[in-house]
């Protein structure tokens, strides 16, 4: 779990941005303009990781960041020239996504930017089973689980992507590669082990005519 503070004055994307990242079991801050930026910031010597727009009330991210130290910052924005995304990057972020956004995008972002900080979550623990997603180790009820290097990867993106609707070909493209040349039904077919494996036949739910997910308030 990492501490994120997320800077956005468009009141349904700093929600929907939230509700997002509580489901990957963040902890999760908002700010609405730059003022309550810097309070929060003031304040808060524990955070992980901000989600900063450059085009805010008050103050705008570009000087924001200035008051940011020791804090990978990442900016989403609707500002897409390249002499915007330079002038964010080479202010000191970590990131630059430009609006709009795939919210699975944004995770993925935000799991690489805690990943290279160490921020990142190192287990994930559900129904008995325990992943160390360092050491690929998993366990159920301390007995140890052997998963091949497939399962392995697509368990990796289940628990990445917690409570995430993921369709069939996006598991196949994060879980296999965008040139495996197999179909669908290879995902169903590694599902059925998985649950077999970890006794998560309640956890990874089928989702009619679209994918699976992982859920992890069954």
């Amino acid at each position: 779990m990492a501490r994120i503070l997320i800077v956005e004055d468009e009141k349904p994307i700093n929600q929907l941005m939230k509700q997002n990242l509580v489901l990957q079991n963040h902890q999760v801050l908002q700010a609405f303009d730059g003022k309550q930026a810097l309070e929060i910031l003031d304040s808060r010597a524990d955070l992980d990781l901000v989600i900063l727009d450059i085009m805010l009330p008050y103050m705008s991210g570009l000087d924001i960041i200035k008051e940011i130290h020791d804090v990978p910052v990442m900016f989403v924005t609707a500002r897409d020239g390249i002499q915007d995304k330079l002038k964010g990057l080479t202010s000191g972020a970590e990131d630059y996504l430009v609006k709009p956004f795939d919210m699975l995008e944004l995770i993925a972002r935000v799991n690489l930017i805690l990943k290279r900080y160490k921020k990142d979550a190192t287990t994930f623990e559900l129904a008995g089973v325990t992943v160390d997603l360092v050491s690929q180790r998993v366990t159920k009820d301390g007995e140890e689980v052997t998963l091949t290097p497939q399962e392995w990867s697509l368990l990796e993106v289940l628990i990445r992507n917690a409570n995430i609707a993921l369709s069939r070909d996006r598991l196949l493209n994060m879980a296999w590669g965008y040139d495996f040349e197999g179909d669908a039904r290879t995902v169903d077919v590694h599902i059925v082990k998985l649950r077999k494996k970890l006794g998560w036949e309640n956890q990874i739910k089928t989702l009619y005519k679209l994918g699976y997910r992982l859920e992890t308030t069954v």
